[in-house]
């Protein structure tokens, strides 16, 4: 069973704990100095606040999958979206590992998709979603361009 991703980056982690916290009537599975997740079930996503984006707000939107069957899945899918991928693969990101692959959206949201694979002791590298060339105008700059996502990761 697959599970939306949220990723926002906030200016304070500890009021943004409490705020969540409270909104979710659940506390964080994960926080590090840095970083907290909600894992929920009702409704089914993974939400992530960090304070490591460049920009306050939405960071970047996913897929959680389960397993490898399902990654490959939704990896179709975005295939057949019609734009440019980065396969990031294997890497260590957000106190996990995982393998992952990223695009952006028509309005230059970044999106990823990914499968956990286990906890890491350190939050990892964050990636570039800008390497992600979106088609575009001849004359008009790709959205990755115009918003690079110098940490966008989860």
């Amino acid at each position: 069973m697959k599970r939306m991703h949220i990723n926002v980056a906030v200016g304070d982690l500890d009021q943004s704990v409490q705020f969540y916290s409270a909104l979710f009537a659940a506390q964080p599975t994960v926080v590090k100095h840095d970083y907290a997740k909600w894992m929920l079930d009702d409704p089914r996503v993974n939400f992530a606040i960090t304070t490591r984006g460049d920009r306050k707000g939405i960071d970047h939107l996913g897929i959680q999958v389960e397993n490898p069957d399902e990654l490959q899945e939704v990896y179709g899918r975005l295939q057949t979206a019609g734009r440019p991928l980065l396969e990031q693969g294997e890497t260590t990101c957000c106190y996990a590992k995982s393998e992952k692959t990223w695009v952006h959206d028509p309005e230059g949201i970044a999106w990823e998709t990914f499968l956990t694979t286990g906890e890491s002791p350190v939050y990892g590298e964050d990636v570039d979603t800008a390497k992600v060339a979106a088609p575009s105008a001849c004359c008009s700059p790709s959205p990755a361009a115009e918003k690079p996502m110098k940490s966008a990761c989860c």
